[in-house]
């Protein structure tokens, strides 16, 4: 694109128009015939070369009044053959921000619409095309910068409103002290962006304390300094300077702004006590408490580590004295820790010195450190007794004989008044205490196994109470020591040795017991007197147990043995012991049998798998008697009447299944008169253990009873039969009562067994038990039809 361009330039008032004209040169087309004249040689077969000019940036001042205003114009070279249509597209046109440029279509000038603004926008790009009528491209766009030129239309801002900083004081000149800044938002690359700070006001709080320049500013940093000496935190706290800056170099706009500058405290007064000396009171046995304060006086910054005291003590030998400071007064509070004794001391003068929390500068005055005299005054009061050991130890053997001294001068008072002793817990009242003296003694023996001896350890307490009425108590523990007071007592007392010692136990172990703990219990020591060692022996097995063994073969039977048991304790406490022994014949099991079985056992030869069978046949035929005497009492329950039976009760139904063994041995009348009757009896009221017996079984080993006392005189037994067959029932019943009212018989479900044998039995013969209601003669012939069995029987009472 061929283009005639108008460019207006205002740099001042100056306007500039560029012109490029369309018309041919004829220099220019002697050099260049093709680029100005390119249709000239198409008919020749030149292809065609097109180029299109360079337009540089278009400069606009911003904020210009003389709007619209024309940048330049556009010229196609396709004018010559036809109608041009000039279009401008770009931001600033058609895009944010818009209607700021336009393009006249018919003639291609680029206008202005509005002032411009280059702290918004500072350069704008377009494009321009060359349309024909019909919309057709006839060139390629031409791209149009505009740059916007800045003026100086901003004033420069500090960028906070007020400026902080601190300077300690007594600071040397050239001490830099802080920094303020500003922003211009003209254009940083022109001097419209040049900024220059100055000090312009200085004012001092408090006001009018100092009047020179104090302070210096770097026009190009901003950078605050101290520019001379004098800065005294006592004398001024603070100033507040008036500052400017100014742009173009400090030609341009201006604006104002303010600094704070605080003086910082440096510790360059010592604290100094005020008054320097003081009188205080303290009471005897108290701690902790507070008797008084001091006084200091610091002119450093209050509430800062300047002006921050710390106190000390420097004459309390004992330390029975401390010092703190209180931090909203900076106070010293002077306090008691270790309870005063008036006795001792009843004064004590104390010196306090004084220093700051943080160190003292150089620059404070070279003066002494600061001290203070503090007289205390101690105030007696009626002091508590003291016990000389709480808890008060005492060691004693437990066998101590009453009246001994256990312990003596327990206590004493400060106050130096007399005394008063008691004992206000004593549970077993074992002590005795002087009232006068405090004198503690033995009131009697002391049990180790009371119930308040815990861990061989007895516990008391003592009271003592002055003059004044004030009391304090003690305990008194008393460690108890185990002394040798109780003699072994053997065990067990009775025994069964086998006779047949080579396939059995040798012999009786035995042990004993002892009530002492140890060192007076076990090792036990048994032995047995010289004159009864001829057929026994005692062999120690360990430290608590031997066997007791005869020497030579024994007969079975009881025998009575002494034997002497010892414990180990100092002195050695020993006692004699009766043991009873007795020697049968042993079973399997090692338990004593009856005379029969043992002699089965021995000459028989009865092996044990036979007997068991024996002893279950025999059994097997209990049972089936027991069964056949059962459905035969059923059948004939229903025929006794009441009163008229063999066994009367209350009611039919107080019936109790019993079995009656009628044992008649010999013959003859005469032994009809006498019976056996073994009643096997169930208690209602007693536990069940088998194998125990009453009165009228055959002897042998009894438990003893627990619920009784032993070889009491037994009740008498019925040892008669009744006169009337029909009060068995009775006699039965007198029986039990005898039997629950012994003492010397084992309270066990077992066989009561009634045995009575004698002549003249009151009962007559034991056929008139079953006759009829006369005594004449009775018919048996219904004997011959009940078999063979009863064949004897029948002749018997054959009339014949």
């Amino acid at each position: 694109m061929a283009v005639q361009m108008l460019m207006v330039c205002a740099l001042g008032a100056l306007l500039c128009q560029v012109w490029s004209s369309a018309e041919p040169h004829h220099k220019d087309e002697e050099l260049h015939p093709m680029v100005l004249y390119p249709w000239r040689h198409q008919g020749q077969g030149v292809v065609r070369v097109k180029r299109d000019w360079i337009i540089p940036p278009i400069r606009v001042s911003e904020n210009s009044k003389q709007v619209p205003e024309d940048l330049v114009q556009i010229k196609s070279d396709k004018i010559f053959t036809g109608e041009v249509i000039y279009k401008l597209e770009g931001p600033g046109v058609d895009q944010e921000p818009k209607n700021l440029f336009e393009i006249d279509d018919k003639t291609g000038v680029i206008r202005s619409k509005r002032p411009l603004d280059r702290e918004r926008y500072n350069s704008f790009t377009l494009k321009a095309f060359a349309l024909s009528p019909s919309g057709e491209r006839l060139e390629n766009p031409t791209t149009i910068e505009i740059v916007v030129l800045d003026q100086n239309d901003n004033r420069p801002a500090f960028t906070q409103s007020q400026f902080g900083g601190i300077v300690s004081e007594f600071s040397v000149p050239g001490t830099s002290v802080m920094s303020v800044t500003a922003t211009d938002a003209d254009d940083p690359m022109t001097e419209n962006a040049i900024l220059s700070y100055s000090i312009i006001g200085q004012e001092s709080i408090p006001a009018n304390a100092v009047t020179k320049t104090m302070f210096g500013i770097n026009n190009e940093t901003g950078a605050i300094y101290t520019r001379d000496v004098g800065l005294d935190r006592e004398v001024v706290k603070s100033f507040r300077l008036k500052l400017q800056v100014a742009d173009m170099g400090g030609l341009g706009l201006t604006t104002e702004g303010v600094a704070i500058i605080h003086v910082a405290d440096i510790n360059n007064h010592a604290p100094q006590f005020s008054p320097a000396s003081y009188i205080m009171t303290a009471v005897e046995n108290k701690k902790d408490y507070e008797i008084g304060r001091v006084n200091v006086t610091d002119r450093d910054d209050r509430g800062t580590g300047n002006w921050e005291a710390k106190y000390f003590i420097s004459n309390d030998p004992d330390g029975s004295f401390a010092i703190r400071t209180d931090p909203a007064t900076n106070e010293g509070v002077l306090t008691v820790v270790k309870p005063l004794d008036y006795e001792a001391q009843h004064e004590h003068i104390l010196t306090l010195t004084v220093e700051n929390v943080n160190p003292l500068s150089n620059k404070a005055p070279n003066l002494p450190v600061s001290t203070a005299t503090v007289v205390v005054t101690v105030v007696n009061e009626n002091e508590a007794p003291h016990f000389r050991e709480n808890p008060i130890q005492i060691v004693v053997p437990e066998s101590v004989v009453p009246g001994t001294l256990l312990k003596s001068n327990i206590a004493f008072d400060p106050d130096n008044s007399d005394l008063r002793y008691e004992i206000s817990r004593d549970p077993e009242r074992w002590l005795d205490i002087n009232r006068d003296t405090g004198d503690i003694t033995a009131r009697r023996t002391f049990n180790m196994r009371s119930p308040n001896v815990k861990n061989n350890i007895y516990n008391a307490v003592v009271k003592v109470t002055d003059a004044g009425g004030v009391s304090t108590t003690a305990t008194v523990s008393i460690t108890l020591k185990e002394t040798n007071d109780f003699p072994p007592q053997l065990f067990p007392l009775s025994g069964t040795i086998c006779k047949d010692t080579g396939r059995r136990s040798p012999g009786l172990v035995l042990t004993a017991v002892d009530e002492d703990f140890p060192p007076h219990a076990a090792p036990f020591s048994f032995e047995m007197p010289e004159d009864l060692s001829v057929n026994w022996t005692v062999i120690q097995v360990n430290d608590t147990h031997a066997v007791l063994q005869p020497l030579v073969e024994l007969e079975a039977g009881e025998y009575a043995v002494t034997v002497l048991v010892s414990d180990s304790g100092s002195p050695i406490l020993s006692a004699y012991a009766q043991v009873n022994v007795t020697v049968c014949f042993c079973d399997s099991f090692g338990d004593c049998k009856s005379e029969v079985g043992a002699v089965l056992g021995s000459s028989v030869g009865i092996s044990f798998i036979a007997l068991i069978i024996i002893m279950a046949c025999i059994a097997l035929l209990l049972l089936l008697l027991l069964l056949a005497v059962a459905v035969t009492s059923c059948g004939r329950r229903h025929h006794i009447k009441k009163a008229t039976g063999l066994l009367v009760g209350e009611s039919e139904d107080d019936i109790r299944d019993n079995v009656f063994n009628y044992d008649e041995q010999g013959g003859g009348e005469e032994d009809e008169n006498a019976f056996n009757i073994d009643l096997l009896w169930n208690p209602h009221d007693a536990p069940s253990t088998p194998g125990s017996y009453y009165p009228g079984a055959p002897r042998g080993k009894q438990p003893l009873r627990k619920d009784a006392p032993h070889n009491l005189p037994s009740p008498t037994y019925p040892r008669r039969p009744p006169a009337d067959p029909t009060d068995i029932e009775d006699y039965i019943n007198d029986g039990l009562e005898a039997a629950d009212n012994d003492p010397n018989v084992p309270p066990y479900d077992t066989a009561l067994i009634y045995d009575y044998e004698g002549e003249g039995s009151l009962a007559g013969s034991l056929s008139s038990i079953a006759s009829g209601s006369s005594d004449g003669d009775q018919d048996y012939d219904y004997l011959n039809d009940w078999g063979p069995r009863f064949q004897k029987l029948a002749n018997l009472y054959d009339p014949r």
